[in-house]
C-alpha cells in the first residue's frame, strides 16, 4: 500500500523535473531535433520497461490499451505543439498557458456540459486562472501571429485530453508499471519516425551538438511523466494534478535565470496566479 502523502511528495518533485526538460527542448533550438531525440530516448527507455514489466507483472489489461494507444498518440503531437511554440515565443510566457490553460478546459467541460458544481475555492481558483492566461496573452499587446499563443493554448487542450485517458486508463490494470511502459514503448517510435521524417536529409548535421542534452531531455521526460501516471493510480488524480501545476513556478525560473529571458512584473504576477489559481481549483473541484 502506498501512502498518498509520499506519493504526492514524489509528484512535487517531477514538476520542478518537468520544467527541467521544457527548458532542454526550448534551448536545443530546432525543434524536430528535440523530438527525435527525446522520442529517441522515450523508445529506448520504454521498449526495455515494457519487456522487463511484462516479464514480471504481465501485459496491461486489455481494457486499458484503447487509453494508452490514444494517449500515445495526443502525446506525440503535445510535444510537437510545444517545440513548436517554444521556436516562435519565451518559454516563461508559452508555458504557464499550455499548463493552466488544461484545468480551465477540463473544469468549464465538466460544468457546462456534466453539470458539476464548483465549490467557492474552485470558482477563486478558475478565477485566478482565467485572470492570470489573458494577463500573459495580453502583457505585451494584443496577440500576434507568429507569437506562440494559439499555440499554447492548443498544448493545453491536448494536455487535458491526455492526462484524462491516463487517470482512467491506468486504473483499468493491475499494475500501473506494464501500462506506464507500454505507452512510451508506443509513443518514443511514433515521435521519433515522424521527427526523422521531418529532418530530412542532412540530419547527423542537424544533431551534432545536441545528442547529449536531447537524451537527457527525453529520460527527465520519461521520468517526470511515468511518474505522474503511475501517483494516479494510488492518489486523488485531483490532488495529483494540483501538486503537477507547480511546474509553473519551477518553469519560470527557470526561463528567467538559465534561458535568461525577460519578464515583466505584471508577467510574473499572472504566473504566481496561475499555479495558485490551477492548485485552488484541483483541490476546491
Amino acid at each position: 500500500m502506498t501512502n498518498s502523502s509520499t506519493v504526492l511528495l514524489v509528484v512535487l518533485a517531477t514538476a520542478a523535473l518537468h520544467a527541467v526538460w521544457n527548458a532542454v527542448a526550448k534551448s536545443i533550438g530546432d525543434r524536430w531535433v528535440a523530438t527525435f531525440l527525446f522520442g529517441s530516448a522515450i523508445a529506448v527507455s520504454g521498449v526495455v520497461g515494457a519487456v522487463v514489466a511484462t516479464a514480471t507483472l504481465g501485459l496491461p489489461d486489455p481494457a486499458s490499451w484503447p487509453f494508452l494507444v490514444f494517449s500515445a498518440v495526443l502525446q506525440c503531437v503535445y510535444m510537437v505543439l510545444l517545440t513548436r511554440a517554444y521556436s516562435l515565443g519565451q518559454m516563461s510566457r508559452l508555458y504557464p498557458i499550455a499548463r493552466g490553460t488544461s484545468p480551465v478546459v477540463v473544469t468549464a467541460v465538466a460544468v457546462l456540459f456534466l453539470h458539476e458544481r464548483l465549490s467557492t475555492v474552485a470558482w477563486l481558483g478558475l478565477a485566478l486562472l482565467v485572470f492570470a492566461l489573458a494577463t500573459l496573452a495580453l502583457s505585451r499587446g494584443l496577440p500576434r501571429p507568429g507569437t506562440g499563443l494559439g499555440l499554447a493554448l492548443l498544448t493545453g487542450l491536448v494536455i487535458a485530453a491526455y492526462s484524462l485517458l491516463d487517470g482512467v486508463g491506468v486504473r483499468m490494470t493491475a499494475e500501473p508499471l506494464p501500462y506506464i511502459c507500454w505507452m512510451f514503448a508506443v509513443l518514443g517510435p511514433l515521435l521519433a519516425g515522424l521527427s526523422a521524417w521531418q529532418m530530412g536529409p542532412g540530419r547527423r548535421e542537424r544533431l551534432r551538438g545536441n545528442v547529449r542534452m536531447g537524451l537527457f531531455g527525453g529520460l527527465m521526460s520519461v521520468t517526470s511523466y511515468g511518474i505522474v501516471v503511475w501517483a494516479q493510480a494510488y492518489a486523488p488524480l485531483a490532488l495529483v494534478s494540483a501538486v503537477r501545476e507547480t511546474s509553473v513556478v519551477w518553469g519560470v525560473l527557470i526561463a528567467r535565470f538559465m534561458l535568461g529571458e525577460h519578464l515583466w512584473r505584471r508577467e510574473v504576477v499572472a504566473i504566481v496566479c496561475a499555479a495558485a489559481g490551477a492548485v485552488l481549483l484541483q483541490l476546491g473541484g
